[in-house]
């Protein structure tokens, strides 16, 4: 590969932003799961005292603080944070990689299955997250006078596109096969 081609992969200001992006979004994420991490044993320390607060605003009647159920979503929320931390790394890679000259490398096709079966782990983590969130429905009403609507759905988009990184990873997988035959070739 030319000196020239190497360059331009690495000044493209596509792939540049797609590097800051992509780190930024890892930051995010690995603060986002510790503040969320630290929530966890303060919730379940507390919540004696969290109980105890709602009680005195509304009453003897209401049913207990869930803690554990929040912390329970707490926790699964900073494992979706930690698929997605995973996630972007995963995807920095490749694009360092489409920076390097290098896209069809068998890396790729690996990271690419990867970042597909991470993205589905993030749907059944997403749904559990859904299903302890509509188990607590009643108790939040409690709490809360207004009316509370919950909406659960399926995002078709969320699954296309783990349709599509399966396919990515598979012609990738083939690019790099072709290449190699190719260099065995010449």
């Amino acid at each position: 590969m030319s000196t020239a081609a190497l360059s331009n992969g690495r000044n493209d200001p596509l792939l540049l932003a797609g590097r800051i992006l992509t780190f930024i979004m890892q930051g995010l994420m690995a603060v986002a799961a510790a503040c969320v991490a630290i929530a966890v044993p303060v919730v379940l320390f507390f919540r004696d005292k969290i109980n105890a607060e709602i009680i005195a605003e509304r009453g003897p009647d209401i049913a207990a603080f869930p803690a554990w159920a929040i912390s329970v979503i707490l926790l699964l929320a900073v494992a979706l944070m930690a698929a997605a931390f995973v996630f972007f790394g995963k995807l920095r890679s490749i694009i360092n990689s489409v920076g390097d000259g290098d896209p069809f490398a068998p890396e790729n096709a690996d990271r690419l299955t990867a970042m597909a079966w991470l993205s589905l782990g993030a749907y059944a983590i997403m749904a559990m997250m859904a299903g302890l969130a509509f188990s607590l429905a009643s108790w939040i009403e409690q709490i809360d006078d207004a009316d509370m609507s919950m909406d659960f759905g399926l995002d078709l988009t969320g699954i296309l596109m783990i349709i599509v990184l399966f396919i990515l990873a598979r012609v990738f997988r083939h690019g790099a096969a072709m290449r190699n035959d190719l260099e065995g070739t010449v």
